[in-house]
């Protein structure tokens, strides 16, 4: 039988996790454990794309390529998706953390001026050049750690200006660097200096000026809130989603991360995509969430840095069917690039087991960012955007944790990262 020709073999791995499945509609309930499995095994990759998964003597029965690499004693999963980050921002915050450490809230630290407030000022003076190299350095720093699509939110611009700045940021980023990012609108993260004591104000500026403006130029796909007390509450937040709906953007909150606000209700009200945080949503939140099949994009590295021993109820969420997903919250405050840490966190904070955490760091978290058609499992015809982890099974994610323990990252087809060429014998 003459063999087919391939672009690149991946063989012999002890474990490929194909989250076959998941790509109609994200794993909820004792679907998020069913991995789908394959021992042995081998995937062939051809023009960018998946082209055949299988045991490794059938693949190599069927097809031949001139790059192979061999996964022995591996773990091969799909590139991690990220469906939370705020990409684009100047400067640090490295002295509010040591006021966090002396008790101050997050909240407090907002109110004073700082916190967002802080990065919007080192934003808008920042350079499109300086934010760009910034951006480069991070989304490098998450393609080593096994994330190849990211979603990526505006929000430290909070005027018309400076938001645009951003979001064409992203758009340019998409062009000139490898990991794929989905651009997030948020206009509405906080209220900006100028329009202390006057949030319609501002609210009327985001659907007046800015929703149009990002719509006509077409550079965000969803638009967010931060819905929260002392930021916007749940009429300010509906008015602002379903104006972004109206232009076409489709809607996802930041819901009841500090207290109980309603977000996650609003959420399910407006058919967001997602609600993210959580840690004070309500069962009657839950319920409406589940019904509407809004993806709980969860966070722990946020409650982590945060210092509160409080995090979102995942086990709760799950018992109840809520599609869950998980995100690092990439941004000043939480200086995470690692969906690796991300799933220790959760393993160790919300009790989700290393499945569960597995399927919500890739096919859920991509179904978060309407990208589950594309990306966020190993099946034939998906783009060839795959991690290879040198532990010996699946289960070493959340229990190994402090290293990387990525080996290689395809993208695309396209080997892009690979540790072993990066480490210099001695």
């Amino acid at each position: 039988m003459t063999k087919k020709q391939a672009d690149m073999l991946i063989e012999n791995a002890n474990e490929l996790v194909t989250l076959k499945g998941g790509t109609l509609k994200p794993l909820v309930s004792k679907k998020m454990e069913e991995l789908g499995i394959l021992r042995n095994a081998c995937l062939a990759i051809n023009d960018g794309k998946i082209l055949a998964v299988g045991k490794t003597r059938e693949i190599k029965q069927r097809f031949e390529a001139e790059e192979t690499i061999d996964a022995e004693g591996k773990v091969v999963i799909p590139g991690f998706v990220d469906p939370h980050t705020h990409l684009v921002f100047a400067g640090s915050r490295e002295d509010e953390f040591k006021m966090r450490l002396k008790g101050a809230t997050y909240m407090e630290i907002l109110q004073k001026g700082g916190g967002i407030l802080k990065t919007v000022q080192e934003t808008r003076q920042a350079s499109g050049q300086e934010l760009i190299e910034i951006c480069k350095k991070t989304l490098n720093t998450m393609l080593e750690h096994g994330t190849t699509t990211v979603e990526g939110k505006s929000g430290y611009g909070l005027n018309l200006r400076d938001e645009i700045k951003c979001l064409q940021i992203l758009k340019h980023m998409n062009k000139i660097q490898s990991v794929d990012i989905v651009p997030t609108f948020l206009g509405a993260h906080a209220v900006p200096l100028e329009y202390r004591e006057r949030t319609d104000r501002y609210v009327d500026l985001i659907m007046g000026k800015m929703i149009p403006e990002v719509a006509s130029q077409k550079l965000a796909e969803f638009c967010d809130v931060f819905c929260e007390k002392g930021v916007f509450d749940v009429n300010q937040s509906k008015r602002i989603l379903l104006k972004a709906k109206e232009y076409g953007l489709a809607p996802k909150v930041h819901a009841d991360e500090m207290t109980s606000s309603g977000g996650a209700e609003l959420a399910a009200e407006v058919g967001a995509v997602s609600a993210e945080h959580l840690l004070f949503a309500s069962e009657k939140g839950f319920k409406m969430m589940a019904k509407q099949g809004v993806i709980a994009v969860l966070l722990p590295a946020a409650a982590f840095t945060l210092m509160t021993t409080r995090y979102a109820e995942a086990r709760k969420m799950i018992s109840m069917g809520v599609p869950v997903a998980l995100g690092t919250d990439f941004n000043p405050s939480c200086w995470v690039e690692n969906q690796q840490l991300v799933i220790a966190l959760a393993c160790r904070q919300m009790q989700m087991t290393p499945e569960e955490a597995l399927a919500a760091a890739t096919i859920n978290a991509a179904h978060a960012i309407n990208r589950a058609h594309e990306v966020g499992s190993l099946e034939p015809g998906k783009k060839a955007d795959i991690v290879v982890l040198d532990i010996p099974n699946h289960k070493f994610l959340g229990y190994r944790f402090g290293v990387n323990l990525v080996d290689k990252v395809i993208k695309e087809g396209k080997l892009v990262v690979d540790r072993e060429k990066s480490l210099k014998p001695r």
